[in-house]
């Protein structure tokens, strides 16, 4: 079962979310609310995958580029309720693997987790 932590300072965001990657058959280790908070959990669980709200992405705490640091094999997703071409350009280049959109839909969030993950192990295998 992978793991996962969420982060996001709303917590009927991280609620929900944390509903969805349950109900997908993932193991959610730990919910923060701060970038910071983030770090702590990824050290401690090490996660398959991170789910970050855009506004921990870009609070200044570098919190991705901390994650990708330690935990280089840890899929970071992007959460937001808005993404503009400048917004994806810029996570991609700070490493963020893929982008999950709110409202969350169920079947949207798990496949874009799937998609992520198969096409970094079909990258992996043809390197």
């Amino acid at each position: 079962m992978l793991k996962a932590i969420i982060v996001d300072s709303n917590a009927i965001s991280r609620g929900l979310l944390n509903t969805v990657l349950t109900d997908g058959g993932y193991e959610v280790a730990g919910q923060a609310h701060t970038g910071a908070n983030a770090y702590a959990l990824a050290i401690k669980y090490h996660p398959h995958i991170a789910c970050i709200a855009r506004e921990q992405v870009e609070d200044g705490s570098e919190i991705v580029e901390r994650l990708r640091a330690e935990l280089p094999k840890t899929l970071i997703f992007m959460v937001s309720g808005t993404l503009d071409a400048a917004a994806i350009q810029s996570a991609m280049g700070r490493g963020v693997h893929g982008f999950i959109v709110k409202p969350f839909k169920a079947d949207a969030v798990l496949k874009t987790i799937r998609n992520t993950v198969m096409a970094i192990v079909k990258k992996h295998r043809g390197a």
